[in-house]
């Protein structure tokens, strides 16, 4: 950017599940910050991810992927998406150029039919377009779709054109001091952290059946900065299922599975919070827990 000013605000990512948006505000911040899968609907919460640089700081705001929603845990995703879009600097529409444009694609241009804020259209996954040409007339089809200011063809995997997208959604920021302190990466709690941890590593090792419907609660979080006398962090925390068999595919046969889990979460968890972490996972089976609106509650899926 050319202003010597310095700038600040918010940009919302939206767009289908699995376009990649998770992973694109990873690759933008050069760091994990997003529970990523190949699984669509990985993202249930609007998140917010802080990339801050000498002259702007841009707070991301991840959103579940639009779908029509067919139970509770649904709509909670969708009111999610559809609240981030309100009130902020700019919008990244994010697609799958993969994709063709079809009849599905009704719920995420709902999503912003009455935004205000500027459209960036960013097609995403370019590293695997063949067509160039069929590519360009998609992106232009696209672009009328949604109105977009700009489009910024990007791969969040190969790491191209990010830093033209980091410039192009900085120039829509205000003038304005650092909102959140620049070594602050996140915007949320270590036992929200930790929850999605849990719900990725299982989404990662387990049968399609299952990652749907599931839900992780940490009961328990007691780390070494509250509680000096300790040297890691001791978590306990609770797997939602909705069937006796979901519940068996976690466990696994002789625990293998349950372990595998607890490995890799305990993995990541040592050098997200920079403590070895003594990890407790229990499986509950709550039949239809994601079909009522006090099944999601209790399952830890409330808008703030």
């Amino acid at each position: 950017m050319s202003d010597a000013v310095f700038r600040s605000g918010y940009v919302t990512l939206v767009g289908m599940p699995n376009a990649g948006k998770s992973s694109l505000i990873n690759a933008l911040l050069r760091e994990k910050v997003a529970a990523v899968s190949d699984r669509p609907q990985t993202t249930r919460n609007a998140v917010r991810c802080i990339l801050t640089t000498g002259e702007y700081q841009i707070i991301l705001v991840d959103t579940p992927g639009i779908h029509r929603p067919r139970h509770a845990l649904g709509e909670f995703m969708m009111k999610e998406a559809s609240g981030a879009v309100d009130a902020v600097d700019a919008v990244c529409f994010v697609v799958d150029v993969t994709r063709e444009p079809d009849h599905v694609w009704g719920e995420p241009l709902d999503s912003i039919a009455g935004c205000r804020s500027p459209i960036i259209l960013v097609p995403n996954k370019i590293d695997l377009v063949r067509n160039m040409e069929v590519f360009w007339k998609r992106v232009a089809l696209l672009q009328e779709m949604t109105r977009s200011t700009s489009v910024i063809p990007v791969s969040a995997v190969k790491g191209t054109n990010l830093d033209v997208l980091r410039s192009e959604m900085a120039r829509f920021l205000p003038e304005g001091e650092r909102i959140y302190p620049e070594d602050v990466v996140m915007d949320t709690t270590e036992r929200f952290l930790a929850e999605e941890i849990i719900r990725e590593k299982i989404i990662r090792l387990t049968e399609d059946e299952v990652p749907h419907s599931v839900a992780v609660v940490v009961e328990e979080f007691k780390n070494p900065e509250e509680y000096p006398e300790m040297t890691s962090i001791e978590i306990r925390a609770v797997i939602i299922v909705e069937r006796p068999g979901q519940k068996g595919i976690l466990i696994g046969d002789k625990g293998a599975m349950i372990k595998a889990i607890r490995g890799a979460a305990r993995i990541e968890m040592k050098k997200r919070f920079g403590y070895p972490v003594s990890l407790e996972l229990w499986v509950k089976v709550k039949p239809g827990w994601r079909k009522s609106r006090i099944g999601i509650e209790r399952a830890g899926y409330r808008r703030g």
